[in-house]
């Protein structure tokens, strides 16, 4: 059953600089939405002693009850708090605190199984360098069958006014333009939509001789393409000012490219199939980890595909 009963975005949460940048985030986007905001963190239990051996014979180990209940209540203290700056932030905002027992990918993506949005941070408590994932967010690029927000520090993230959205003709694009033309749209941004071509050798990770390629070819294919997926969303959103880019480098490099200046960038989850994914790797999981902005990640909410 869901736990979700109204339209809202939920917000990961671990005390972390990372995890407060990606809660007033998700605040301003909730304001932007007029939804509601869940701001959840997951207390892991204590750990069990060993079974030891007394006179009376085998001791079984039981929960620190007291424990777990001191940790609850720190969470509970600390969401408060965090709360509190959202709402100071964002005036009217609803703003629901949730501290659960629970290991974190599993807690987050069972309250966020029906909400509109989920939003962390990348690497928790740990001083990890920006190219890479804490546990948490890995897991649930993996596993959470909705949008996926990934939230970058604060100091690593530029003033972006415009979003750039990845391209490929498939469904998981359409729904990720979808969301990159609702969000430009929302805030008043520009939208660059690029369109890699990346039908490559096997040896991938060699450098691409685009003079060995019919280069006018593509870029006729690229512009159909574009016309094709976008038109309908210009359409809906005229306000948005689009520019279209066709290059000839592989996905995850011109996005990274593309978005060193953006507010977001937003790409779908399982485009080209599982040879595809299997050779080239993902390009969200890939963007997700080398991002110089926030990420949006993408997924049709039954994807069979997902993992």
């Amino acid at each position: 059953m869901s736990t979700v009963e109204r339209p809202v975005i939920v917000a990961g949460y671990d005390g972390s600089a990372t995890a407060q940048q990606a809660v007033m985030w998700a605040a301003a986007e909730a304001t932007s939405r007029n939804f509601g905001l869940v701001v959840v963190q997951a207390v892991s239990l204590p750990a069990l002693p060993e079974m030891a051996s007394t006179p009376a014979g085998w001791v079984t180990p039981q929960f620190n009850v007291d424990e777990q209940q001191a940790l609850l209540g720190h969470a509970d203290s600390e969401l408060e708090s965090v709360a509190a700056a959202c709402r100071k932030a964002h005036p009217g905002l609803d703003v629901t605190p949730r501290a659960v027992s629970g290991r974190g990918p599993e807690t987050l993506a069972q309250i966020a199984s029906d909400a509109q949005l989920l939003v962390i941070g990348p690497s928790g408590r740990t001083a990890l360098p920006r190219a890479l994932l804490g546990s948490t967010a890995a897991e649930l690029m993996h596993t959470y069958r909705r949008p996926i927000v990934i939230v970058r520090h604060p100091a690593e993230q530029p003033d972006g006014k415009r979003v750039v959205v990845g391209v490929d003709g498939s469904q998981t694009s359409t729904n990720a333009i979808d969301f990159a033309f609702d969000f430009a749209d929302r805030h008043g941004y520009d939208l660059l939509a690029v369109h890699a071509w990346s039908d490559l050798p096997l040896d991938a990770l060699a450098p691409v001789r685009t003079w060995d390629y019919a280069w006018q070819d593509i870029h006729e294919k690229g512009e159909r393409m574009f016309a094709e997926s976008l038109a309908g969303h210009r359409q809906r959103h005229p306000n948005v000012d689009v520019r279209q880019v066709i290059s000839p480098d592989r996905p995850t490099h011109a996005l990274l490219e593309h978005a060193q200046d953006a507010a977001l960038l937003v790409v779908g989850s399982h485009g080209r199939g599982m040879l595809k994914r299997a050779l080239l790797g993902s390009v969200s999981h890939a963007v997700a980890y080398h991002a110089p902005c926030p990420v949006a990640i993408v997924r049709p909410p039954e994807d069979p595909e997902a993992e």
